[in-house]
């Protein structure tokens, strides 16, 4: 999808890649994506090598301030496979801000976040390595407006369930849908801008 202007790209990010497309260690890149990315491409926030799901990723150099710095704080949805079975009790401290473990060991508290028991979509595929359905587990689906370091993961381990798979489905009205893992889809950027609730 030729444009005139900046090109915006959602990404099903696979397990084991990093968010970059350069990068001094030996890790999977975004560049390995079987995708024609225009010169300049480049990621819109971060997902870690670990965490799957949406990422964005554009020309435009503006975006991460539009997005991430903007004083409306913009909701990012997480489907969350954890260890054990929840009780629907154990998921109010989520509810309500729970401390997390900060920089220098400093806690932090986290915002009053949106949270529900879910199933395990029938769209999303097993990873390779994937666990085993049989072994207790809880599919979670987390929604925050914040985004602090590695936040889902040190939240459901402070309610002792840690975490065992991570999939951002959307940001705002930008979801993932039924993208497969490497997957591209080209979007054009009133679109984006729609689907994100950001002017440029």
């Amino acid at each position: 999808m030729e444009q005139g202007g900046h090109r915006y790209f959602v990404l099903h990010k696979p397990f084991n890649m990093v968010s970059q497309f350069v990068s001094p260690d030996a890790v999977n890149l975004l560049g390995d994506i079987d995708f024609d990315f225009p010169p300049g491409t480049h990621a819109i926030g971060r997902l870690d090598n670990h965490s799957e799901g949406l990422l964005l990723l554009t020309t435009n150099k503006k975006m991460t301030n539009l997005l991430f710095s903007s004083p409306v704080p913009h909701k990012r949805d997480y489907l969350v496979r954890v260890r054990n079975v929840v009780q629907p009790e154990e998921l109010e401290p989520l509810r309500q801000g729970i401390g997390l473990p900060g920089s220098g060991g400093v806690d932090y508290m986290s915002k009053p976040c949106e949270v529900k028991l879910v199933e395990k979509p029938a769209w999303l595929a097993d990873r390779p390595n994937e666990y085993r359905d049989d072994i207790p587990h809880s599919w979670l689906l987390i929604s925050l407006y914040e985004g602090k370091f590695h936040q889902v993961r040190k939240m459901v381990g402070a309610i002792r369930h840690p975490c065992q798979r991570l999939i951002r489905v959307a940001i705002e009205d930008l979801t993932l849908g039924d993208l497969p893992a490497g997957g591209v889809r080209e979007l054009p950027e009133a679109e984006i801008f729609r689907l994100l609730k950001i002017s440029p």
